[in-house]
Protein backbone atom coordinates (compact mmCIF):
# COMPACT_ATOMS: atom_id res chain seq x y z
CA UNK A 1 0.00 0.00 0.00
CA UNK A 2 1.37 3.39 -0.96
CA UNK A 3 2.13 5.94 1.74
CA UNK A 4 -0.44 8.53 0.48
CA UNK A 5 -3.19 5.91 0.40
CA UNK A 6 -2.29 4.66 3.90
CA UNK A 7 -2.31 8.26 5.20
CA UNK A 8 -5.70 8.89 3.57
CA UNK A 9 -7.15 5.74 5.15
CA UNK A 10 -5.79 6.74 8.57
CA UNK A 11 -7.40 10.17 8.35
CA UNK A 12 -10.65 8.68 7.09
CA UNK A 13 -10.68 6.21 9.99
CA UNK A 14 -9.96 8.99 12.46
CA UNK A 15 -12.76 11.12 10.98
CA UNK A 16 -15.30 8.28 11.17
CA UNK A 17 -14.41 7.48 14.78
CA UNK A 18 -14.37 11.16 15.81
CA UNK A 19 -17.69 11.89 14.09
CA UNK A 20 -19.39 9.27 16.28
CA UNK A 21 -18.95 11.63 19.24
CA UNK A 22 -21.09 14.28 17.55
CA UNK A 23 -24.34 13.78 15.73
CA UNK A 24 -26.95 16.13 14.33
CA UNK A 25 -30.17 15.95 16.26
CA UNK A 26 -33.38 15.94 14.28
CA UNK A 27 -35.31 17.28 17.27
CA UNK A 28 -36.55 20.78 18.00
CA UNK A 29 -36.89 22.58 21.29
CA UNK A 30 -40.15 24.17 22.33
CA UNK A 31 -42.59 24.72 25.15
CA UNK A 32 -45.66 22.79 26.22
CA UNK A 33 -48.59 23.19 28.53
CA UNK A 34 -51.83 21.27 28.96
CA UNK A 35 -55.53 21.57 28.34
CA UNK A 36 -58.50 19.74 29.82
CA UNK A 37 -61.76 18.39 28.40
CA UNK A 38 -63.84 19.11 26.47
CA UNK A 39 -61.49 18.19 23.62
CA UNK A 40 -64.19 18.41 20.95
CA UNK A 41 -64.96 19.92 18.60
CA UNK A 42 -61.41 20.16 17.28
CA UNK A 43 -60.06 22.25 14.43
CA UNK A 44 -58.76 19.13 12.71
CA UNK A 45 -61.50 16.53 12.98
CA UNK A 46 -64.58 18.27 14.39
CA UNK A 47 -66.57 16.10 16.79
CA UNK A 48 -65.28 12.75 15.49
CA UNK A 49 -64.33 10.76 18.60
CA UNK A 50 -62.16 8.37 16.58
CA UNK A 51 -59.60 11.16 16.17
CA UNK A 52 -58.16 10.43 19.61
CA UNK A 53 -55.51 7.71 19.97
CA UNK A 54 -56.30 4.97 22.49
CA UNK A 55 -53.38 6.14 24.65
CA UNK A 56 -55.04 9.59 25.04
CA UNK A 57 -51.68 11.10 24.10
CA UNK A 58 -52.74 13.92 21.80
CA UNK A 59 -52.21 17.65 21.51
CA UNK A 60 -53.15 20.95 19.95
CA UNK A 61 -50.56 22.59 17.71
CA UNK A 62 -49.25 26.04 18.53
CA UNK A 63 -48.88 28.54 15.70
CA UNK A 64 -45.22 27.62 15.19
CA UNK A 65 -46.11 24.12 13.99
CA UNK A 66 -49.76 24.59 12.90
CA UNK A 67 -48.72 25.08 9.25
CA UNK A 68 -52.15 26.24 8.04
CA UNK A 69 -53.74 23.01 9.25
CA UNK A 70 -51.17 20.66 7.72
CA UNK A 71 -50.22 19.67 11.30
CA UNK A 72 -53.52 17.80 11.69
CA UNK A 73 -52.78 14.12 12.20
CA UNK A 74 -49.03 14.59 12.47
CA UNK A 75 -47.37 12.62 15.21
CA UNK A 76 -44.50 13.79 17.38
CA UNK A 77 -42.19 12.20 19.91
CA UNK A 78 -42.11 14.50 22.94
CA UNK A 79 -39.98 14.52 26.07
CA UNK A 80 -39.67 16.98 28.93
CA UNK A 81 -36.34 18.78 29.32
CA UNK A 82 -37.11 21.18 32.17
CA UNK A 83 -39.77 23.21 33.91
CA UNK A 84 -39.98 26.19 36.23
CA UNK A 85 -41.26 23.68 38.78
CA UNK A 86 -38.33 21.80 40.34
CA UNK A 87 -38.06 18.11 39.41
CA UNK A 88 -41.25 18.26 37.32
CA UNK A 89 -39.88 16.25 34.39
CA UNK A 90 -40.01 12.46 34.41
CA UNK A 91 -36.50 11.56 33.38
CA UNK A 92 -36.18 9.33 30.33
CA UNK A 93 -39.88 9.44 29.41
CA UNK A 94 -40.77 10.04 25.76
CA UNK A 95 -44.29 9.80 24.39
CA UNK A 96 -45.81 9.75 20.93
CA UNK A 97 -48.61 12.28 20.48
CA UNK A 98 -51.01 13.04 17.64
CA UNK A 99 -52.01 16.59 16.68
CA UNK A 100 -55.81 16.84 16.76
CA UNK A 101 -56.42 20.56 17.24
CA UNK A 102 -55.12 24.12 16.96
CA UNK A 103 -54.03 25.73 20.22
CA UNK A 104 -55.62 29.09 19.34
CA UNK A 105 -59.07 27.57 18.92
CA UNK A 106 -59.31 24.79 21.53
CA UNK A 107 -62.64 24.50 23.35
CA UNK A 108 -60.88 24.44 26.73
CA UNK A 109 -58.19 27.09 27.20
CA UNK A 110 -54.64 25.88 27.86
CA UNK A 111 -52.93 26.65 31.17
CA UNK A 112 -50.57 28.99 29.30
CA UNK A 113 -50.87 30.77 25.93
CA UNK A 114 -48.26 30.87 23.17
CA UNK A 115 -46.66 27.46 23.60
CA UNK A 116 -45.43 25.18 20.84
CA UNK A 117 -47.67 22.26 21.81
CA UNK A 118 -50.66 22.03 24.15
CA UNK A 119 -50.81 18.49 25.51
CA UNK A 120 -53.82 16.55 26.73
CA UNK A 121 -53.86 15.96 30.47
CA UNK A 122 -52.82 12.32 29.98
CA UNK A 123 -49.94 13.23 27.67
CA UNK A 124 -48.48 15.84 30.01
CA UNK A 125 -48.84 13.57 33.05
CA UNK A 126 -46.86 10.86 31.22
CA UNK A 127 -43.74 13.05 30.89
CA UNK A 128 -44.03 15.47 33.83
CA UNK A 129 -45.77 16.39 37.04
CA UNK A 130 -49.31 17.34 36.02
CA UNK A 131 -49.13 20.43 38.26
CA UNK A 132 -46.28 21.94 36.24
CA UNK A 133 -47.56 25.16 34.60
CA UNK A 134 -45.37 24.75 31.50
CA UNK A 135 -42.52 22.64 30.21
CA UNK A 136 -39.50 23.02 27.99
CA UNK A 137 -39.67 20.10 25.59
CA UNK A 138 -37.70 18.25 22.98
CA UNK A 139 -39.94 17.18 20.10
CA UNK A 140 -39.50 15.64 16.70
CA UNK A 141 -41.94 14.60 14.06
CA UNK A 142 -42.52 10.86 14.01
CA UNK A 143 -42.68 9.35 10.55
CA UNK A 144 -44.71 6.19 10.36
CA UNK A 145 -45.41 4.16 7.29
CA UNK A 146 -48.34 1.86 6.67
CA UNK A 147 -47.82 -1.25 4.56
Amino acid sequence: MSKPLRLLLQWLSFFVIFSQFFYASQADLGTATQYSPPYTPSACFGSDSTQFPSSNFFAAAGEGIWDDGAACGRQYLVSCISSISPRACKSGETIQIKIVDRAQTVASKPTRQGTTIVLSNAALAAIADSNAPSLNIDFRQYQYYKD
